[in-house]
This record gives structure tokens, C-alpha cells and sequence, in this order.
């Protein structure tokens, strides 16, 4: 008996769709693959200092680097830019996997991954910003045609959609679309000192309390 193979083509490609520059990236980049809404910064930004505030065992000074209740208070300030700690509670607090691709690397950190939800969203990563990745159905397609969520088959891959994500994310690496943030020379906007790295602007932060930096060559 003759066996039968069924294909199935995939229309569409991995797209990046950009999110305002606004230190609230990250947040507004998790709104639009989960809720498709690009401001969203200001509310999950509250549900991150809750979910803080009801476990202070779990996010302790030596987990956050700061006190609790000083951590919940940072985090609501919308200057104040999010990283692998916020990425893990979102992922909690929605229920999905959070892929977080990075330019330079193209490593892939995975948020969640140990509840083994079943679906997946993905963001990509330059250095200081980050984006939305969603499949879009053809080429130039209104953003409220876009996927965003995908299912996690058994072997805990999203199929076909990694592989495109991860050539998207190698193609950008190629166009060096990414920051080198070890290296990088920042310029502060309220004194318009310059320094070196992202090492170097922390210091200069903590020092003065300025935390708005342009990019400059």
C-alpha cells in the first residue's frame, strides 16, 4: 500500500514590526504579540511591580539586585527599561512561551519554557531595543493581518516559524542591524558627557542620575 506524504506550504514570512523607542519597548513589544496593542507598557508594567510585591521571598534584594519594595518602585517608572526578569513574569502572567532573539549572538533565550505552555511569541533584540516578530501573510499586509502566537508542537518547537524567525534574525546580524553594547559610545542628553559601553553608562547614571543616552558615532 502506497503511502501517502501531504504537504502543506506556508504562505507569509517572519516580519519585524517596529515599536516606538520610548524606554518602554520590551513592554509595548509583549503587548503587541499578545493583545496586538502597542501600549501597553503602563499596564504591565503594573502587573510586573504586583506580581513583585506578592512574593518577596521569591524576588528578594539578591534577586533583583535592589529591595523589593525599591524594585517595584523602578520598575514603575516608565524611564526605566526591562530585561530577563520582566520577560520571565510576562510569560507567567500570559501563559505562553517568550522567545527573545538576539541580533548580535542570534541566541534565542526562552522565557517559560519549563511550564511547558503551549503556545509561543517572539520578540527580537539589538542590543538597546527590543521589537515584535509576527508572520505576516504577504508582503506588506496591514499589521491586523499578523500572527503572533504559535502553537509549541510535542518535541517543544513552533515548526517551520523557528527556523524563518531565526534566518530573519541571521540576516539582520549580516546588515550588523544590531549594538555592539560593550563597545558603544553613548553621549548623556542633560550633561552631553560620552561614554563607552553600557558598563560606563550605568556608572555614569548611578553617579548623576541622568538616564537619558543618545547613541552617537
Amino acid at each position: 500500500m502506497k503511502r501517502q506524504v501531504i504537504v502543506y506550504k506556508m504562505e507569509g514570512s517572519i516580519v519585524r514590526r517596529v515599536i516606538p523607542s520610548d524606554n518602554s519597548c520590551l513592554f509595548n513589544a509583549v503587548g503587541y504579540v499578545m493583545d496586538h496593542d502597542k501600549y501597553k507598557a503602563a499596564e504591565l508594567r503594573q502587573v510586573i511591580a504586583a506580581t513583585v510585591a506578592s512574593d518577596p521571598t521569591k524576588y528578594s534584594e539578591a534577586f533583583l539586585g535592589k529591595s523589593n519594595e525599591e524594585y517595584c518602585s523602578w520598575i514603575l517608572n516608565p524611564e526605566k527599561w526591562g530585561g530577563a526578569i520582566e520577560l520571565s513574569i510576562l510569560a507567567d502572567y500570559y501563559g505562553r512561551e517568550i522567545a527573545a532573539y538576539d541580533i548580535q549572538t542570534t541566541r534565542c533565550d526562552l522565557y517559560g519554557q519549563e511550564k511547558k505552555y503551549r503556545e509561543r511569541v517572539m520578540l527580537i533584540y539589538d542590543g538597546l531595543h527590543y521589537d515584535a516578530l509576527a508572520m505576516s501573510p504577504a508582503d506588506g499586509a496591514p499589521e491586523e493581518f499578523d500572527q503572533t502566537i504559535f502553537a509549541v508542537n510535542p518535541d517543544r518547537t513552533i515548526g517551520a516559524y523557528e527556523s524563518l524567525a531565526l534566518n530573519l534574525v541571521k540576516d539582520q546580524q549580516r546588515k550588523r542591524s544590531y549594538t555592539d553594547t560593550a563597545n558603544f559610545t553613548l553621549r548623556c542628553g542633560v550633561c552631553q558627557i560620552g561614554v563607552i559601553g553600557q558598563k560606563e553608562a550605568a556608572e555614569h547614571a548611578q553617579a548623576t542620575g541622568h538616564v537619558n543616552f543618545q547613541e552617537y558615532k
